[in-house]
């Protein structure tokens, strides 16, 4: 596999490479990467046949647009590229403020229609494009009707502002939902989920994972090394501290528990049978998962982006793939229990009963 073994977004025509590259750390200072390393990246990604490209109008207060706006101008490649943003966190606290309205403007984020058009505006601008391909709900906001967000969202999509649409870090059910009213009304509707998922952030697989397979949207992994914890840099007894990609861990202790130790283990133990990098196979691990469409990944260095790209090159052999996932499974919760075969024996009057698709 590589990055042109091309996949589609969920049930939909929009074409994307297995990895797309994310850009939230083009322009933050400190653990970032400044324009030039930015454009290395950029034009790294895109010469090895990549054509994802994910930003996200808060991402460096805005500079990450703006760069990758100048980037895919400067190579000439806007139809060739797959660009998707965000809206939906506050601009009011960004240094763009003076653009997006007084501070404490609350029209200034969320999901509501007064934000979705100035959100998307700006970012338009920013991108130097008059259209995007894919644009995220970055959040719910816990208020906005999904009805709401629904008849927004597919006006900009017969405006031929945006052509997709898509929702992060959402409940299942409000994806459930939109895609319910989408195949009803025979309306534009949400393509894919972007969560957390990684080897040691599997809770999406309760709820998210069988919405999206039921709705055909495609799962787009954010995190898919749990902030660096999967390559293996961090050792027991050492504080994940607080900070972001290029040293402490942007999730600070929550990561460093036994279990996930004993996941990382077996992670170094296939990684050493494969002599290859643990970030490489929980990637490898994460593409083969169901549901997954393209995973983000994102980078500071070029080094680092190579390692991930490299990914592509790794196949799991199947007693691998069982180890990691005996190793990382959850404890059994209620919604399992439910598809039991106890349960379903109760339910079928002794009988085994194996459903459709399983």
């Amino acid at each position: 596999m590589d990055l042109t073994a091309y996949r589609t977004v969920g049930r939909s025509g929009l074409v994307v490479s297995p990895l797309a590259l994310g850009t939230m750390t083009f322009g933050t200072p400190r653990w970032g990467v400044d324009e030039a390393g930015a454009r290395t990246l950029f034009d790294t990604y895109l010469g090895q046949g990549g054509n994802f490209i994910d930003s996200a109008d808060i991402y460096s207060g805005g500079a990450s647009e703006a760069m990758v706006g100048r980037f895919i101008a400067d190579a000439g490649v806007r139809d060739q590229v797959v660009l998707a943003t965000k809206f939906g966190f506050n601009a009011s606290a960004s240094p763009l403020a003076a653009q997006a309205g007084r501070p404490g403007n609350p029209n200034a984020g969320g999901a509501g229609a007064k934000n979705i058009h100035r959100a998307l505006d700006a970012s338009l601008k920013r991108l130097g494009t008059d259209y995007i391909d894919l644009y995220w709900m970055h959040i719910w906001d816990g208020v906005t009707p999904v009805e709401e967000i629904m008849h927004t969202l597919g006006d900009l999509v017969r405006a031929g502002k945006i052509r997709y649409f898509a929702f992060s870090d959402m409940p299942a059910w409000l994806a459930m939902k939109a895609a319910t009213i989408a195949s009803e009304r025979r309306v534009p509707g949400p393509v894919a989920m972007q969560l957390e998922y990684s080897l040691v952030a599997r809770d999406i697989e309760r709820e998210h994972v069988p919405a999206a397979l039921e709705a055909g949207m495609a799962v787009m992994p954010w995190s898919p090394l749990a902030g660096g914890f999967l390559s293996g840099k961090y050792q027991r007894g050492q504080s994940g501290g607080a900070g972001r990609l290029g040293g402490a861990n942007p999730f600070g202790d929550s990561k460093f528990t036994e279990k996930n130790w004993a996941i990382l283990d077996v992670l170094a133990e296939v990684a050493a049978e494969q002599e290859r990098a643990p970030a490489q196979l929980a990637l490898a691990w994460l593409l083969g998962r169901p549901g997954v469409g393209t995973v983000l990944v994102g980078a500071s260095t070029l080094a680092q982006l190579n390692d991930n790209l490299a990914a592509l090159g790794c196949t799991l052999t199947p007693e691998q793939r069982a180890r990691l996932d005996e190793v990382s499974a959850m404890a059994p919760g209620f919604t399992d229990s439910l598809a039991s075969p106890a349960i379903r024996r109760m339910v079928f009057g002794g009988n085994a009963v194996r459903g459709w698709g399983e």
